[in-house]
C-alpha cells in the first residue's frame, strides 16, 4: 500500500493524540511518560517551529491518519547546530510493519535537506528493539547509550543515541 504523507494540520490534532497518547499509557516504547490533551496537541502543532517539519501519514483509501513523524531544530539558543534536526516517529499499533514509517522518513528526509538539515540526531529507548531497527534501516547509526537516561514508570530506561546524516 503507498501511503499519503503531508503536512499535520491543526484538526489533525485528535487523530495524533489517539495514536501517541495509547503509546504514551503502556510506558514501553517512548520515554514520554505524561498524555496529551487535545487543547495542548493543538497548541504545539500550532506553535511548531517555521523550519521544522511535521508529517502525518494517511491511509491512502479513508484518510484515516495512521501515523506521523516531526523534525525540529535540536537548539535554539545558537546557531552552530542549525544543520541538525531532532526526530520522532509514531505510528499505529494496527499500521506496524505496513511502510507507514518508511513513507515518512522518505517524505521527512527530503524536507529536512530542503531546510538546510545536513543531520538527524534522535534517540531510542534502549529496550524498544523493533523503534531502533526501524531507525537502522533508515540508515542511522548508533553512536552510543546514555545509561539510565529516562525513568518511566519508575523504572530507569537507558536511551540508545542515533545519528543520520543527509
Amino acid at each position: 500500500m503507498e501511503w499519503l504523507v503531508r503536512d499535520a494540520l491543526r484538526t489533525d490534532a485528535q487523530a495524533l493524540i489517539n495514536i501517541l497518547n495509547p503509546i504514551i499509557e503502556t510506558g514501553r516504547y517512548t520515554s514520554l511518560d505524561t498524555t496529551f490533551s487535545l487543547q495542548e496537541e493543538e497548541a504545539f502543532i500550532e506553535a511548531f517551529p517555521k523550519r521544522g517539519i511535521f508529517h502525518v501519514a494517511t491511509h491512502p483509501e479513508t484518510g484515516l491518519v495512521v501515523g506521523f513523524q516531526d523534525v525540529e531544530p535540536i537548539a535554539n539558543y545558537t546557531h552552530a547546530f542549525d544543520h541538525v534536526g531532532t526526530m520522532g516517529t509514531f505510528v499505529h499499533a494496527d499500521y506496524r510493519k505496513q511502510g507507514v514509517a518508511s513513507a515518512l522518513f522518505a517524505a521527512s528526509f527530503g524536507a529536512a535537506r530542503s531546510k538546510g538539515y545536513e543531520k538527524i540526531f534522535t534517540f531510542v529507548r534502549g529496550d524498544n528493539e523493533r523503534a531502533l531497527s526501524t531507525y537502522l534501516n533508515q540508515g542511522f547509526q548508533v553512536i552510543g547509550t546514555a545509561k539510565k537516561h529516562a525513568k518511566v514508570q519508575g523504572n530507569y530506561i537507558d536511551e540508545i543515541l542515533i545519528e543520520k546524516f543527509l
